[in-house]
């Protein structure tokens, strides 16, 4: 979905289930975001990590980032003992949704329970 010139920007939601949890450390998590601004040709301008993998709430543990982008934000919830993963991508550049979409899908092995594009006014 390319931008209307009235849209502010746009989002991409995706919801993995059945992800490779071995892909879920915060070191995969970088290098996933470090390829994904490659991907998408955004600039990285700040990053805030949230780690509770010990949490005994199952939709609570795991790793939790929020990465700044010049246009915006990427917003990753990767829940370990659900193998759950939580993208939000926002940005008023932009980017081929179908090939960010399967880019997400690979590095996680997971299945998309959810997906959705919504333009941002």
């Amino acid at each position: 979905m390319p931008l209307d010139p009235g849209n502010y920007g746009k989002e991409l939601i995706v919801d993995l289930h059945d992800c490779d949890v071995r892909m879920m450390t915060k070191h995969c998590l970088e290098n996933f975001l470090k390829s994904l601004c490659e991907l998408i040709d955004m600039e990285m301008v700040g990053t805030h990590w949230w780690e509770d993998l010990d949490n005994e709430e199952e939709h609570l543990a795991g790793i939790s980032v929020v990465q700044f982008i010049k246009t915006s934000s990427i917003t990753i919830h990767a829940l370990t003992k659900l193998e759950h993963v939580y993208i939000n991508i926002f940005s008023c550049k932009d980017f081929d949704v179908l090939n960010t979409s399967n880019f997400i899908k690979s590095w996680f092995s997971g299945k998309v329970k959810n997906s959705l594009v919504m333009g941002r006014v």
